[in-house]
């Protein structure tokens, strides 16, 4: 949400299992004999620094199984250093734990690792797992959170059968747009100075490019620039093409008295400030279309918790002919709102009047009728023809309840549960994305709400801390490479692997400083974020501007209009952004291949992990350093055979894989992709 709201609460990093995390990362920067193959042996004694599973192709047979497939894991150790691995899993079936003997079935192409595999049979029911690797009398358990010498109690992985997240939102790369403050493609519909007053405030027109704060007598939610549908259409080519983001998604559209527009008054119908009904269906057609790059993929702000005063439902103003529920308690749509003592007081989105939420009641209530449920509900007019949306990202979507509650309950659950069967059926390949500032593991662990949420607390936060030494709010926050890496091993663990890959991850959006602006206007930093955002797990998600830097501190100011005398691959930055994207679309294996940390170096602000899949092998490396470092990167980890050859992506380098490593030099808050 919104503008309206401050003040999220910030996550810290240290997790339960962070012990456990931390010492893994000081066995990752272990560098193995000449001769690349280490030599185990059955000596009562786990050798941790070979081991490794995710649910990456190479490691798990299907990963997004039907109650139908049976799953088939491999587990990697040293060769020679293991005498036994099992897998063990709870079945929610049966509410039991289950153990399965896993057996050796071959090495790596290198010969250092050996891998042990087994199979958890086919069943409609959700389950978790773990592996316990024993060396003689030394055991060693494993799951998402890594290693530890004891059992854990949390961090296993997941398998949900018929939980599917859209490929195209794993396989993508979003671009957000503030409309109001993107492009002016019609000026016939500018708000103009004075067109209007919402709750006795006048509108008031600046000039593009201009301050985003209103002039004395005006409100900053009533200051308007001209953006528009159009305006998007127009730069398609830019977004698409210049860079090759595909998928479009759209702060909120739907007509509003406010420049945000999440206050909703009219869900039916797109703020005449934007355009039109027709606008948007023009927008769908040509976002879906080939002519302005490839096909892409459109999703709308859903802002379903509350509406603004002035919708008909609620009609505060007496805006409409018929009784909205503040002027009548005999409104057909007075149980749309809870009323402490009618009419003054009533539930709000954290205390604004201007947005009284909605009361969803029990199923079947008219509200969720009227959001979801219905053929002509909101949430399935726009997913249908002709607009032909793709998704919804859910604005403020843990508080949505009944009762003027704040949600996070089960009535929200069986809220989102519902929504997502609603959806789903008008298009079974449409996203779900909510709004979660924390752990969202409650919306997305069951397979049954969200296919994905907001990566606050797993990228935008721990990449801002470490990058610019700044939390999103722009306060002082920072922290290591190694916690780093605890950080973004434990948020991992919070999902199931097909929603980490669809969850979005910005490095600002419309609530939060702008990432420019934390960095200190220092674009090196915003270029080693691309790369880090480019990289890793998850939707890169581009906030309007985010590819050339553009500066904003808190509300309104990360609204600021798009200056386009910077959208060209003339600016370093946004052809930094063009060439990551395309290296991006270029290997799946950095879209849904597996994750391995390979080094992380306090001293020199060194971080390196891999990307691989059972085509490519990929080795990123980060310098967080002002000035460049020689780095000896450990690709034998990523089973990097000696002699062979890796080319730096970024410049075009090759370089040879000797005794395991590959060194390099890597510039200052910059990178490298080493690709083979």
């Amino acid at each position: 949400m919104k503008g309206l709201v401050k003040g999220k609460k910030k996550r810290t990093f240290v997790q339960t299992v962070a012990l456990s995390a931390l010492v893994l990362g000081s066995f990752l920067l272990y560098t193995p004999p000449s001769s690349s193959v280490y030599a185990a042996a059955n000596d009562n004694n786990v050798e941790w620094n070979g081991l490794f599973h995710d649910q990456g192709p190479v490691y798990d047979s299907t990963a997004e199984p039907t109650s139908a497939q049976s799953v088939t894991l491999k587990f990697r150790v040293f060769k020679g250093d293991i005498t036994g691995a099992n897998i063990k899993y709870y079945d929610n079936a049966d509410g039991s734990f289950h153990v399965l003997p896993m057996s050796w079935v071959s090495n790596d192409s290198t010969g250092t690792f050996d891998y042990w595999q087994g199979t958890i049979p086919a069943s409609s029911s959700e389950k978790y797992y773990r592996f316990q690797i024993t060396d003689g009398s030394a055991t060693v358990w494993y799951n998402a959170n890594g290693p530890s010498t004891s059992e854990p109690s949390s961090g296993d992985f997941y398998i949900i059968p018929n939980f599917k997240t859209p490929d195209w939102m794993k396989n993508g790369v979003m671009y957000q747009i503030f409309p109001d403050r993107f492009y002016n493609g019609d000026s016939s519909n500018d708000v103009q100075t004075n067109a209007y007053t919402y709750n006795g405030t006048p509108t008031e027109k600046k000039a593009w490019g201009s301050s985003v704060y209103a002039d004395p007598g005006y409100t900053n939610n009533l200051v308007f620039f001209g953006g528009d549908l159009a305006g998007v259409d127009q730069k398609l080519s830019y977004i698409k093409q210049t860079l090759g983001a595909n998928i479009i998604y759209l702060n909120p559209i739907f007509k509003s008295s406010s420049n945000h527009k999440y206050d909703t008054q009219d869900y039916m119908n797109v703020d005449t400030a934007f355009g039109t009904n027709s606008n948007l269906q023009t927008l769908s057609s040509d976002i879906h279309g080939t002519a302005n790059g490839s096909k892409g993929y459109l999703v709308l702000d859903g802002v379903f918790n509350h509406t603004g005063d002035n919708h008909q439902w609620f009609d505060k103003y007496n805006d409409f002919s018929s009784l909205g529920a503040f002027e009548s308690q005999s409104s057909q749509w007075y149980n749309f709102y809870t009323f402490q003592s009618w009419p003054n007081t009533y539930s709000t989105f954290l205390g604004y009047n201007s947005l009284p939420k909605l009361d969803y009641g029990a199923s079947g209530s008219p509200v969720r009728n009227q959001i979801y449920n219905n053929s002509n509900s909101v949430a399935k007019t726009y997913l249908g023809a002709p607009y032909n949306i793709d998704g919804w990202r859910l604005d403020a979507a843990q508080y949505v309840d009944a009762g003027g509650g704040n949600g996070s309950d089960t009535v929200n659950h069986q809220i989102w549960t519902e929504f997502r069967s609603a959806v789903k059926s008008v298009n079974a390949n449409a996203e779900i994305l909510g709004e979660y500032w924390g752990n969202a593991n409650p919306w997305t662990g069951q397979g049954n709400q969200w296919d994905g949420a907001t990566n606050f607390d797993g990228f935008t936060q721990p990449v801002s801390e470490w990058i610019t030494g700044k939390d999103y709010s722009n306060n002082a926050a920072s922290i290591s490479t190694s916690q780093l890496d605890s950080w973004l091993r434990g948020t991992r663990a919070n999902y199931p692997t097909n929603v980490q890959q669809a969850m979005s991850n910005h490095l600002s959006n419309h609530d939060i400083t702008r990432f420019g602006e934390r960095a200190g206007g220092d674009i090196w930093k915003t270029y080693l974020a691309l790369i880090f955002q480019m990289t890793y797990v998850g939707t890169p998600t581009i906030y309007y501007g985010d590819e050339y830097g553009m500066m904003g501190g808190a509300d309104p100011d990360n609204r600021r209009t798009f200056d386009w005398s910077q959208a060209t691959t003339s600016n370093s930055s946004v052809a930094l952004t063009q060439k990551l994207i395309s290296i991006r679309n270029q290997y799946p294996a950095l879209r849904t291949g597996s994750y391995m940390s390979l080094q992380t170096d306090d001293t020199n602000q060194i971080y390196s992990y891999g990307r691989f899949d059972t085509t490519n092998r990929i080795a990123v490396v980060l310098n967080n350093d002002t000035v460049g470092h020689s780095v000896t990167v450990p690709v034998w980890q990523l089973s990097m055979q000696n002699g062979s050859i890796v080319t730096d992506k970024l410049t075009g380098t090759t370089y040879t894989v000797q005794n395991g490593t590959v060194t390099l030099t890597v510039n200052g808050h910059y990178g490298a992709i080493l690709a083979q």
